[in-house]
């Protein structure tokens, strides 16, 4: 039994899928076990990987061509797991060589510790550098983040496997079980992480590290491209949800969370209302009840009175005061600029209407 079994799963991944499992080779902590899971690939991309596992005992090559999307497939994975920790591993990304040691050495000195992500740096098509993946982190940095956005980036996580298995945590299910079962949601692509690691980070202690261990590929076949309106309806769904299941949980008043969201690092124009002062102090006051006092936690909201009122010289102020006190996140910088500059950089900006998100 290995240490970590890592799922990687790949459907027609050819393009950049030798580099992917290159990286994994390449890891300098070595007690590792690879399970290739193939989604019913025609490129070669399964033959590729039977290939590397001839040569590489550690790889294993397990084919669900009829799996029920994403979730399905890496559903089918976690039941194959064995190991301490499961790691994930996309097919386009590539794992810095001492990612797993250094992910092992966080979850070895925090035995509570069901979930480490990390940082990383954004790659093209071509294996250039456009940008760096900043996540929050802090104690609270992740479950003080996820009503607003994924806490953390797939591609970069590290779970304990055992308080997978006592939570009953699975891909694009509800395992909290705060909703009523009539109402509860389910995932079965497009943002199946985000579900996943918010439950997890409200039920137990979920961390980033401020480590850069991936090359994340962001390139014209990603699914935030190529269907990004129904990628934002699905995290904004989500997001409501876990706000209402923390609530149920807590006792406390659920709040709509989303004025106040950053999926894809853009806001939601909601019906032409600019000042959400009182959704914002209704909101502080109902996750303050539910999570208790922490500087994470007070960090986020300050940067959420940022975006409580949408008149550009109000928002541009509050965010010059914010940056200075309390530092600038890429993200959180990237979200403001694409609403002050929506019109001059032609921003793509979705409305939210009663019937849902309008393009």
């Amino acid at each position: 039994m290995a240490t970590f079994d890592v799922l990687l799963p790949v459907r027609n991944g050819m393009a950049f899928f030798p580099q992917s499992l290159d990286s994994i080779r390449a890891q300098t902590f070595r007690d590792w076990r690879l399970l290739v899971l193939d989604h019913g690939s025609i490129d070669g991309s399964l033959e590729l990987a039977r290939d590397y596992a001839r040569r590489d005992a550690r790889i294993e090559v397990h084919s669900f061509p009829r799996a029920h999307g994403l979730s399905g497939l890496l559903n089918c994975g976690l039941e194959l797991c064995e190991g301490k920790y499961v790691l994930r591993q996309d097919a386009d990304d590539i794992s810095r060589p001492r990612r797993m040691q250094v992910l092992l050495d966080a979850l070895e000195a925090d035995r509570e510790l069901i979930l480490v992500g990390s940082r990383g740096t954004v790659i093209n098509a071509a294996g250039d550098s456009i940008g760096m993946l900043d996540m929050p982190t802090g104690p609270c940095g992740v479950v003080a983040s996820t009503p607003f956005r994924s806490p953390v980036m797939h591609p970069t996580v590290a779970m304990r496997l055992d308080a997978l298995r006592r939570l009953g945590a699975r891909y694009g299910e509800d395992f909290v079980g705060a909703m009523p079962r009539h109402k509860r949601l389910s995932v079965p692509g497009l943002a199946e992480d985000y579900f996943l690691f918010g439950q997890l980070a409200l039920l137990g202690r979920c961390e980033n590290i401020a480590a850069d261990l991936i090359e994340y590929r962001w390139h014209a076949s990603n699914v935030s491209v190529l269907r990004y309106v129904d990628q934002m309806e699905m995290a904004l769904r989500i997001s409501r949800y876990l706000c209402e299941s923390l609530a149920l949980m807590h006792g406390t008043e659920a709040f709509d969370p989303a004025p106040f969201c950053n999926h894809g690092m853009n806001l939601f124009a909601v019906d032409g209302q600019e000042d959400f002062a009182r959704e914002f102090a209704h909101m502080r006051a109902s996750l303050e009840a539910a999570l208790g006092p922490s500087s994470d936690l007070r960090r986020e909201m300050a940067y959420r009175r940022t975006l409580a009122d949408r008149r550009v010289p109000v928002m541009a102020a509050r965010y010059a005061a914010f940056a200075p006190l309390h530092g600038v996140r890429l993200t959180e910088w990237r979200t403001v600029r694409s609403w002050l500059f929506r019109r001059v950089r032609k921003q793509r900006i979705l409305t939210l209407t009663p019937s849902g998100l309008n393009a």
